[in-house]
């Protein structure tokens, strides 16, 4: 997908499970099993997709995956499958390596969407991605330093996934909602996670609205549709009520980071919720 000068794709990173009930929160397990059918321990299956973009020397990946760091029992907990994808594998089918990627843009730091941020080399754990700045937002990364009960599971090895990228000086902090490169923009939401960044990239026919786990999947496009995971539900809530309003209005694609069957989507109001109008390939 060519968004102004950008070239856009979606890349999968391998598969993963979580709990059905913490994925929809307060809605009936009747009604979330209909499209998220679940195994024998409750647990639905998730992608974990990622942006590879394009801008002429840049190459910037939207966040990295869970990664190969994880010991066993929790490869099993998470049901981790890397026998179809690997973000290395699938950077490869577009001739890309990871020592090319100049900048790294983690949405939030739990686990699913920042633990690819290193790997071991022996049995030193490094940067996966060595050349890249690696951008969070400061008052989100303050947070997962010093999460609350509630939380502090999202943020799995914490220290391993990021401390190696600090420690070389390439995390770099940002203070609320910015335009990072021309037409990459950053918007902050605070629901799901303090400080979570969402990407909207633009011109003046399209917009990219890569939103992360404000709407985690297809199923999540109705407003109640919310995890237990999320710090603030209420303030979830009236995010979603904003962004979705306004994607509704304006036709924007919005990428979906966990949805296995779908990249993206565009929506559309209907008689009682946001509903999907249609699925979109990036």
């Amino acid at each position: 997908m060519n968004i102004g000068p950008y070239q856009i794709y979606s890349l999968e990173t391998g598969r993963f499970c979580l709990d059905g009930g913490a994925m929809f929160g307060v809605v009936p397990k009747a009604l979330w099993s209909k499209t998220d059918p679940s195994d024998e321990q409750n647990r639905i299956h998730l992608a974990a997709r990622v942006l590879l973009v394009l801008l002429e020397d840049r190459k910037i990946l939207v966040d990295v995956g869970i990664g190969h760091k994880f010991p066993p029992k929790y490869q099993e907990y998470y049901r981790l499958d890397y026998s179809r994808y690997t973000l290395k594998s699938s950077l490869a089918q577009h001739q890309v390596h990871a020592e090319e990627i100049t900048d790294v843009v983690l949405t939030h730091c739990h686990f699913d969407h920042a633990a690819g941020s290193t790997e071991y080399s022996g049995e030193k754990i490094q940067p996966t991605f060595p050349q890249a700045t690696y951008y969070v937002q400061r008052s989100h990364w303050e947070w997962a330093l010093n999460p609350t009960e509630k939380d502090k599971g999202s943020f799995l090895f914490l220290r391993e996934n990021l401390d190696p990228v600090k420690n070389l000086g390439k995390l770099k902090l940002l203070d609320g909602p910015c335009e990072l490169f021309p037409g990459f923009h950053l918007v902050v939401s605070n629901g799901h996670a303090i400080g979570l960044e969402m990407i909207k990239i633009q011109d003046q026919s399209n917009t990219l609205f890569y939103c992360s786990d404000l709407v985690p999947t297809a199923s999540h496009v109705p407003l109640p549709y919310i995890m237990s995971y999320d710090v603030h539900p209420l303030t979830t809530l009236e995010e979603k009520r904003r962004f979705l309003s306004q994607a509704c209005e304006e036709d924007w694609i919005i990428a979906l980071e966990h949805d296995p069957a779908r990249e993206a989507i565009r929506i559309r109001k209907g008689e009682k919720h946001f509903e999907v109008k249609e699925t979109v390939r990036i």
